[in-house]
């Protein structure tokens, strides 16, 4: 399964049977694989390079950029990192940047990451709209059962998040915490984090992040 954009309609009937039948609007254009590959190369750098950077494999990489495989989460902050790019960036031109945006449910984009093996896979559904001076990145996090975002993550900046539904285990700083609706949740982005779905089903966390970082 490849890493794609793509609206939330293109998961038919949804998780629970209750988002109807709507047809699938898929924006082909919304590319990650390939976005990824361009930015490598305008940044000069093989897929050598830049897999030895990430801590993958030459031939994952190149599996990623052309969607034949699926990155975890940390492996696509990674991947964001050392390209000295984000999700936001790298979907700007698609972005409006006008002071106020509406983004409908039926519309909303979003990424798919998984970690691969028998863990489910992690749906980031976008709430903020993309542009280069976009100062926080708001998204829903949907995680499927076995979901984990596939180890630890730092970088600068805050983060808050609010679990919408299900039950996560969140370890930052080797600390764990285990939350559930209604929970919230605060920690400096500089401080290993990760998490994971303990619930049977699929669990949902607001996540908002300052400054933008996928």
């Amino acid at each position: 399964m490849g890493v794609k954009i793509r609206h939330d309609d293109d998961r038919g009937t949804g998780r629970d049977g209750d988002r109807g039948t709507a047809e699938s609007t898929q924006r082909t254009m919304s590319d990650l694989g390939a976005r990824l590959r361009e930015t490598r190369k305008a940044r000069g750098k093989t897929l050598q390079v830049l897999a030895k950077e990430v801590g993958c494999s030459p031939s994952m990489l190149s599996k990623i950029e052309t969607d034949q495989a699926t990155p975890s989460l940390r492996t696509l902050h990674r991947i964001l990192a050392a390209l000295d790019t984000s999700i936001v960036a790298l979907f700007a031109s698609e972005g409006s940047q006008d002071e106020i945006s509406v983004m409908r449910a039926e519309q909303r984009p979003s990424v798919k990451v998984s970690h691969g093996g028998a863990s489910g896979a992690i749906l980031l559904e976008r709430l903020t709209p993309t542009f280069p001076d976009l100062m926080l990145d708001a998204n829903i996090h949907a995680l499927e059962p076995g979901a984990e975002s596939g180890g630890d993550i730092h970088h600068a900046g805050q983060e808050v998040g609010y679990i919408l539904e299900g039950r996560v285990e969140l370890i930052v700083d080797g600390q764990s915490h285990f939350l559930g609706p209604g929970d919230s949740f605060f920690f400096a982005s500089n401080l290993p984090h990760r998490y994971r779905n303990i619930d049977p089903g699929t669990s949902r966390i607001l996540w908002v992040a300052t400054p933008a970082t996928f």
